[in-house]
């Protein structure tokens, strides 16, 4: 096994991981607001398909990793619970935009193992990386419109 491929697999791994955590604490956060719930319910199951795909790929280069994902420690569970009753009209763009740095910090995770792929010839990883990299560029997409057209009206209602 290389240390570098499995670095890349790993940090990849715990990204998708984060995302999906993230977004599973906007639902809890955000029952009520339909566009924010369908659309994470697709997010999510994205990230947790990019999750267990990273584990059966892993798994051939002999690195372990859980295929489930998205389950938040008990540690966030109970933050989770103790926030859902301190919703704001801010809440809703923080958790956007954190949902936009954590896919962006996991692009660049997908982007780093395809580079890998390519240079050591490694075609199923980098089919992997052509295949899935697509969604988590599409959570960012999702993220940015959301704070394109929330925030100004949220923004203004505090002046």
């Amino acid at each position: 096994m290389k240390a570098g491929l499995e670095y890349a697999l790993t940090k990849l791994h715990q990204g998708e991981n984060k995302v999906a955590e993230h977004l599973q604490v906007m639902l809890a956060r955000h029952p009520s607001d339909h566009e924010v719930h369908h659309v994470a319910i697709d997010l999510l199951r994205w990230s947790r398909e990019n999750v267990r795909q990273l584990a059966d790929a892993a798994a051939g280069y002999d690195v372990q990793l859980s295929a489930e994902a998205g389950q938040p420690s008990a540690e966030e569970a109970l933050a989770r619970a103790a926030t859902v009753e301190e919703v704001t009209p801010l809440t809703l763009l923080d958790d956007v935009r954190t949902l936009y740095l954590l896919a962006a910090e996991t692009s660049l995770d997908w982007e780093m193992l395809a580079q890998h792929a390519q240079a050591a010839r490694e075609a199923d990883l980098l089919q992997l990386s052509k295949k899935r990299h697509p969604q988590t560029q599409r959570q960012m997409k999702w993220a940015n419109t959301m704070l394109k057209v929330r925030s100004p009206q949220t923004l203004a209602s505090m002046d």
